[in-house]
């Protein structure tokens, strides 16, 4: 059974930086895709960055610049870096993974920015 469980949300001030993981289980990394999403309260999910098992990755015009995706496939962990935030990236933060598209989420971890 695969498993992904996000940490590392928190409440910080306009400006500040986190640092969000994802431990995978169940399931090695290596050769798949991974991704974090998130929700703001009455919005749809939007994508936010990816990563592939190249090391290939590509981010929302809305964060480029300010956050860093990355990942470690000996630990099947993947990781957000999130600087200069703003308080429009207030959300639900969500990793997921899959071989092409999205298969398997987490349950999500909250991140909110106070201006």
């Amino acid at each position: 059974q695969v498993q992904l469980v996000e940490s590392g949300g928190g409440l910080v001030q306009a400006g500040g930086s986190l640092r969000l993981s994802c431990v995978v289980s169940g399931r090695s990394l290596r050769f798949f895709r991974t991704g974090w999403f998130r929700q703001a309260p009455g919005k749809e999910r939007e994508f936010v960055a990816a990563i592939v098992w190249t090391g290939d990755s590509t981010y929302a015009d809305s964060v480029k610049g300010r956050f860093t995706i990355s990942r470690d496939n000996a630990k099947n962990m993947v990781y957000l870096q999130m600087n200069s935030l703003k308080p429009e990236d207030t959300a639900v933060y969500y990793c997921a993974i899959g071989p092409d598209s999205y298969t398997y989420w987490g349950q999500g971890t909250q991140v909110t920015v106070s201006s």
